[in-house]
């Protein structure tokens, strides 16, 4: 009798996080789930890893429903490769997958994603592996579309991956109801960049209504008294002119779910080509 499908899980939103609980519910559809996500929030970490003789914390949690579950003190990447190499090693695991992120990881914030990048890491061993997001950054989001929609998708995925090195698959959802979705699209990464990207924290944060965390306002002090000023990430995320349809963000905006083959080789080989003949 074959053995049940050994799945590695993370996200980069933390062990807590509803969108890791929920994925690793439908996962456990798929075979044995194994759990070794960080320990508190590592979005845009893309494929960093935790290092330089830092000792950093690991802790095996309590099993849930039959799944394994550890948490790391670390980036996405290195959950992956604490998975691999501490808990399946001599084995390897059959799947990695990554997420749900809350939030879109389509059009070049697929480059900075810890949920993608966790997913490359799992593609630098030879590993089938998926990233999943869900275009909302509410930490109690309906994942209901993704409930619905992502068997149906790894119904399709499993049945033809081919072990080809480097290759992974970044899948984003829109963030409406199910029967709102227009359908599923194998597309290319959308082109984009972010401008005005660090604006004064304090003011940043009265534009939306919200309140800084205890912990935030003690390093606010902290800060203040070496001087320092204060900023936040939150630029404006802009279309690049190169873009050309059918691009991911483009269609997830529009209530297409989209799924993008990647692959952690990032040479140009048309550039090859048209430098071959440099003489110096």
């Amino acid at each position: 009798m074959k053995s049940r499908r050994q799945i590695l899980i993370t996200n980069d939103d933390s062990y807590t996080s509803k969108g890791l609980q929920t994925l690793c519910e439908i996962m456990s559809a798929y075979g044995d789930v194994t759990v070794v996500a960080p320990k508190r929030g590592q979005s845009g970490m893309s494929m960093a890893v935790t290092m330089g003789l830092k000792p950093i914390g690991v802790k095996r949690l309590e099993d849930r429903q039959g799944q394994r579950w550890w948490y790391l003190d670390g980036t996405p990447a290195s959950c992956i490769k604490y998975g691999i190499d501490n808990i399946f090693h001599p084995e390897m695991p059959d799947l990695v997958v990554s997420g749900i992120n809350h939030g879109s990881n389509a059009a070049t914030a697929a480059i900075y994603s810890g949920t993608i990048g966790a997913a490359m890491e799992g593609a630098v061993n030879l590993i089938p592996s998926i990233g999943v997001s869900l275009d909302s950054f509410e930490a109690d989001a309906d994942f209901g579309v993704v409930r619905t929609f992502l068997p149906r998708i790894l119904d399709f995925l499993l049945e033809r991956m081919q072990p080809k090195t480097g290759l992974f698959y970044n899948i984003n959802f829109p963030a409406i109801k199910a029967e709102e979705v227009k359908g599923v699209k194998v597309c290319h990464m959308g082109l984009a960049h972010w401008e005005r990207e660090y604006r004064p924290y304090f003011e940043f944060l009265d534009s939306l209504g919200r309140k800084s965390s205890e912990e935030d306002l003690l390093y606010a002090r902290r800060a203040e008294e070496q001087g320092e000023e204060l900023v936040v990430m939150a630029g404006d995320f802009t279309d690049n002119p190169q873009n050309s349809y059918p691009a991911d963000h483009h269609l997830l905006a529009q209530g297409w779910i989209t799924i993008v083959p990647g692959n952690i080789d990032n040479t140009d080989y048309s550039e090859i080509e048209r430098l071959c003949d440099i003489t110096l």
